[in-house]
């Protein structure tokens, strides 16, 4: 078990439940799946550029990444419906707990002026979005093998009914948000 899934067991959900007033430990918000996206916008042009992307997001989550396709064209951006233009990783249970760590207390702050993130980044049901603007802030990833710098989207989803719950919830596993 990961050190962040037994703290969320053992500190995090007693201190939810004295906050919000909940009396059953399942009522409890809790982390669904934590979702890494990347465009490869300009794929069409560079072909190595794919499987880059496909490797460095499999070497930051130690999980396959798979390819995802336009739906439509669109003449303005020259895509074609089927034109492959990202790559995704889901990450569930375990490995989700292990990358969350690995983010808060290794990535983040190695980001380059980093002041904290925006704690006005939830999307009204709990779940936090964020992006980043290289790759190479994760360990994993060997700056020297990097051609491209490639940034990515970092999703948080959460049980939470709320953007307040969701918000405690990652502030409690160490998340560094902005005071303002």
């Amino acid at each position: 078990m990961a050190q962040l899934q037994e703290r969320y067991n053992t500190e995090i959900v007693p201190a939810l439940m004295e906050r919000f007033g909940y009396t059953n430990r399942l009522a409890v918000p809790k982390l669904m799946k934590i979702m890494l996206s990347a465009g490869v916008g300009r794929a069409a042009e560079d072909k190595d550029r794919l499987p880059q992307t496909l490797d460095d997001l499999a070497t930051i989550s130690g999980q396959k990444a798979v390819p995802r396709k336009a739906r439509r064209s669109v003449a303005g951006f020259k895509i074609r419906a089927g034109m492959v233009v990202g790559a995704m990783v889901t990450l569930r249970r375990t490995r989700m707990y292990e990358f969350l760590e690995r983010l808060i207390v290794v990535a983040i702050p190695r980001i380059r002026d980093f002041r904290g993130l925006s704690p006005n980044a939830f999307d009204g049901h709990g779940n936090f979005s964020f992006g980043i603007t290289e790759q190479v802030v994760f360990p994993e990833v060997d700056p020297d093998s990097v051609k491209v710098t490639q940034g990515m989207d970092i999703t948080i989803v959460t049980t939470a009914k709320q953007d307040e719950e969701g918000r405690e919830l990652l502030r409690l596993f160490g998340m560094p948000f902005t005071t303002e």
